[in-house]
């Protein structure tokens, strides 16, 4: 049996070329795949420019104050070790022992972060130095320290006129991040989420 010839109307060497066509337009399709976020990248890379989820909402800090040999007594006088092995990490609040409500709703604030980790809640513990106003949340993170004069001198910014800033400190006891007064809590729930994963 004789193959089929193409229709009158369109000549044979017209097959091939079309379907010529379309193989170079398969891989310039590929090549744009590959080359295009490659050239993105590069852009974004030497303009310093990154997308905001990329980026933390606390502010990072350099140099990251050491607290390794300040490590805190509890408020009972236990003593409070930073313990690297158990990968806890804190969010640390040193309010002025005048601060009532807004750190009353500071203390709630920081409960629904700490509850939204969900599995992930009991590598976090909640430092609140010196003793949480009345009304403040008392969730089972919550440690409540002693006094520590020379952990506070360390914490950078700690005395800002418009409030109380809060602090990210890694399991090694290093403070890392700083949240500036009336920051967003959801920030914070993102930030300490990512640092989790890497634990």
């Amino acid at each position: 049996m004789t193959e089929p010839l193409p229709p009158a109307n369109e000549p044979a060497a017209r097959v091939p070329d079309a379907q010529r066509n379309r193989n170079r337009l398969t891989l310039l399709l590929i090549a744009a795949f590959f080359l295009v976020p490659m050239l993105v990248a590069g852009i974004m890379r030497f303009t310093d420019r990154h997308p905001a989820i990329n980026r933390q909402h606390g502010e990072l800090l350099a140099p990251k104050p050491d607290l390794r040999e300040l490590a805190p007594s509890l408020a009972d006088g236990k003593p409070y070790p930073w313990n690297p092995e158990a990968r806890v990490w804190r969010i640390l609040v040193a309010p002025r022992p005048d601060c009532a409500e807004a750190c009353a709703k500071l203390s709630h604030e920081l409960d629904t972060v700490w509850q939204l980790f969900g599995k992930d809640a009991d590598q976090v513990d909640i430092l609140w130095l010196g003793e949480p106003p009345a009304g403040a949340a008392r969730p089972a993170s919550l440690r409540v320290l002693g006094p520590a004069p020379q952990l506070r001198e360390r914490l950078p910014r700690l005395d800002d006129p418009a409030g109380t800033p809060v602090y990210v400190v890694d399991p090694n006891g290093f403070v890392i991040l700083r949240y500036a007064p009336g920051f967003q809590p959801g920030g914070l729930r993102t930030d300490l989420s990512r640092l989790l994963k890497l634990m």
